[in-house]
This record gives C-alpha cells, structure tokens and sequence, in this order.
C-alpha cells in the first residue's frame, strides 16, 4: 500500500453527533484535519471543542465517523486543558515523564536511557535542569512545558491540544506557538488545537474551524 500523500486528511470526521441525556454536545459535525497541518478549532465556551478532542481519543460515544488515516506510528500526543497535581505525591518531572518508558516502578530508580531521553525532552521544551524539580511546585506554564514534553514522547504522529495557552502570560504563549510550529515544520507532526482565542491562533493555523456544536465556518 503506498503511503498517503501530504495533502490527504489525517482525520476524517464524518456527521459525528455526540449526545448526553438530553443534551446534544456536538451535532452532525463533519470536518477534516490536513496531514502534516496545524488545523484550529475556535469557538465559544460549552462550543463542544474539549468534546470533539475527547471523542477522537475514543473518550466518548458518538453516532457518524471518524476515520485516522495513519501513514506511520499512529502515536497520538494529548495536551489536556487542566491537569491537576496532588500537592502531596512526591513526584519530580523527571519521574513523570519516565512513567510511561519503563516497566519497573520509578520509585525503584530510572534507568540510564530513560534519564538521557528525560533530560532531551526537556531540552525540547526549554526547561533544562528541571528534572529533580516536584511536579507540585512547578508554575502553570512550566507545567504545561511538561505537559507538552510528555506528549512528545513518544514521536506522535497526531498531536492534540486542548486550550494550550490558557492561563500564559504573552511571552510563555508565544514560545508554546514558535514551538508548535517548529514541531509541524521539523517532524511533519499533524496538530489539531482548540482555542477560544481567534486573534491569536490566526497568526499560526493553516487552517481554523468555527465551531458551536456544529461546524459554522
């Protein structure tokens, strides 16, 4: 089977509605997400932008389609909206982006190869020496550093952000962007983003959906 070209869709989402009870979060939305693309979803709040991202993640029941048309790894890289850190777990950066790259529990040490691929990734994400740091401690926008960084590993093929620059003062929400782009151009990294911030995110999208639980533009 040949590979899929650069301009074919990553994600095809085809008359998706998701209801609860009584309640319709998305209705007959169909969109599709460029490969390779930095593609948008912009809109109000309750607009059903963290429902859409939950239901490509398989979160959600859903009626219609949603077809992921990989042409390498299929890693998917989640970024979520809030992610809340019990103050009392002692776990440092470093021990929350091993979790996942080893079978032994990090309380028991990591290992030399893990503790390389840390230190890259926070390289990567511009927090270099902050490995022994308590995750408890970090502020909100090293924390989406982190974050990000976690999502990074491994490579994703598909990368998903739910409201990234929440909460940034400009300069840390202009690195998050630079980033971004440099990760589309760099890795040929698919990114789909929501956002209720149209002014910023038409400086970086190739392409920006309108959404209020059906797709307006």
């Amino acid at each position: 089977m040949s590979e899929p070209a650069a301009g074919d869709p990553l994600i095809s989402i085809e008359r998706v509605t998701v209801q609860r009870q009584r309640e319709r979060l998305l209705d007959d939305v169909t969109l599709a997400v460029g490969r390779h693309q930095l593609h948008v979803i912009v809109g109000p709040n309750g607009a059903g932008k963290s429902t859409l991202l939950s239901t490509v993640l398989g979160q959600m029941p859903f009626s219609g389609r949603i077809l992921l048309n990989w042409a390498g790894s299929g890693a998917i890289g989640y970024v979520p909206q809030t992610f809340v850190v019990d103050p009392t777990l002692p776990v440092t950066v470093e021990d929350f982006l091993a979790l996942t790259r080893q079978r032994r529990p990090v309380c028991f040490g990591l290992s030399r190869s893990t503790r390389r691929k840390t230190g890259e990734l926070l390289e990567r994400v511009g927090l270099p020496g902050l490995a022994s740091r308590a995750l408890a401690v970090l502020s909100g926008g090293e924390l989406r550093r982190v974050l990000l960084a976690h999502a990074l590993d491994p490579e994703p093929e598909l990368l998903l952000l739910d409201e990234p620059t929440t909460g940034l003062d400009d300069a840390a929400a202009q690195w998050l962007e630079e980033t971004l782009l440099a990760i589309r151009a760099t890795r040929r990294t698919t990114i789909l983003m929501v956002s209720h911030d149209l002014e910023r995110v038409r400086r970086i999208a190739d392409h920006i959906t309108t959404l209020d639980r059906r797709v307006l533009a």
